[in-house]
């Protein structure tokens, strides 16, 4: 519910009777629901009573996302050709972004008109402005069969300090 929530939920769920099922934090369902329905998604089927740990405590499966820092994507550039996605928005690509030949753009908002078009089978780290909408990204990746999914924690704010080699468009005024 932190960070963008509602609109990114409008932006990545086109259908707005899509029926959802919501996994908040205790004390949280009636934010979240209040929140979905005045960006239009009012087909809420209810809450996780709960939450995630009811769910590991029931038995269900889960899937984790595996992180790294900065750092440590750091190494591996430095070391090997890997697949990169950049999953900011187009300004935010436009104005700089890691510089290499392995560096895909595919922003968030049209993560599912583009998915299509990206190697599956491929390992891909994936890193936004901040790590909030890459872990988004990398949720929508593995649903679509995307396998080796590796999120950037810390997002493009934490690889600018590292030694990586970044291409810059700052108009000097």
């Amino acid at each position: 519910l932190n960070g963008g929530f509602a609109p990114w939920v409008g932006a990545l769920i086109s259908d707005i009777n899509q029926p959802i099922l919501l996994v908040v934090p205790e004390g949280r369902s009636e934010e979240a629901i209040t929140r979905l329905a005045r960006v239009g998604y009012d087909k809420s089927l209810g809450y996780l009573d709960g939450g995630m740990e009811a769910w590991i405590q029931a038995g269900k499966t889960t899937e984790q996302i595996t992180s790294i820092t900065a750092k440590e994507f750091e190494q591996r550039f430095n070391t090997k050709s890997i697949a990169v996605l950049d999953v900011r928005k187009d300004g935010e690509y436009n104005s700089a972004h890691l510089e290499g030949d392995h560096i895909e753009h595919l922003s968030l908002d049209s993560i599912h008109q583009k998915i299509q078009g990206i190697e599956s089978q491929k390992t891909y780290h994936v890193y936004c402005g901040g790590g909030y909408r890459s872990v988004i990204a990398t949720s929508i990746l593995k649903a679509n069969g995307f396998s080796n999914v590796i999120d950037i924690a810390g997002g493009f704010a934490a690889l600018k300090k590292t030694q990586l080699p970044l291409v810059n468009r700052v108009c000097n005024a």
